[in-house]
């Protein structure tokens, strides 16, 4: 079942529509103040007032600044509870790459549709190192129900294998570096084709591109 986020407002019921439109009046107020004043001249009640609900309100959803400037969508556990069940249920004929290529470019698609939201968010986490590590600190929770989920695709035992540890290294790796490289350029090119660019040169080797190749040997 999709999560709120990827119903349109209109399918939503009256309480779930109000719930979504007050979360995400709460993250796009919270982006704004941080990004004119800075994360440590904003306050919860700032933000509130920004969005036009009380800091009753704001406690309701958040349970502090940070989490407002990161927590775009209501909801985010069972999003990740999501896409661990479609790599596990993606279709059996795709190689365990393209199967986390598959979940992670579906993930993704809310970035490109909303891309000015999320260039301010990358650049508010950037500078700031409490919301930087906050973001890691994140990852790494997720990181062994990713690597268990790789490994019970690809049948094998997460603990004795090194396969797929070393899959989610690479593919994190790699979505990273897609991310990075889309919030440089401002969002010119989708998202997820950076994505799926970065998933295929690791799965060609990560030959080495041939301007490099040229310099090198000039």
């Amino acid at each position: 079942m999709p999560s709120t986020d990827q119903i349109p407002a209109q399918a939503l019921g009256l309480r779930a529509r109000k719930k979504l439109e007050t979360h995400r009046a709460l993250t796009m107020a919270a982006l704004r103040l941080v990004g004119e004043r800075g994360l440590e001249h904003v306050t919860a009640e700032d933000i509130s007032a920004e969005a036009g609900v009380s800091p009753r309100t704001f406690f309701n959803y958040f349970a502090t600044k940070e989490d407002a400037v990161l927590i775009a969508y209501p909801e985010s556990e069972q999003r990740a509870e999501q896409a661990v069940l479609r790599l596990l249920e993606a279709p059996p004929e795709l190689g365990p790459m393209e199967a986390v290529l598959a979940m992670v470019t579906e993930d993704v698609a809310l970035i490109d549709e909303n891309r000015e939201e999320w260039l301010a968010r990358f650049a508010i986490v950037d500078k700031h190192p409490a919301l930087a590590a906050r973001v890691l600190t994140g990852q790494l929770s997720s990181e062994r129900v990713m690597i268990e989920a790789i490994a019970r695709r690809v049948g094998v035992d997460a603990d004795a294998d090194l396969y797929p540890a070393l899959l989610h290294g690479a593919v994190g790796a790699a979505l990273k570096a897609a991310i990075r490289l889309w919030a440089h350029e401002g969002g010119r090119r989708p998202v997820a084709e950076l994505i799926r660019a970065s998933f295929a040169a690791l799965a060609a080797g990560l030959p080495v591109p041939a301007s490099t190749t040229t310099r090198g040997n000039s």
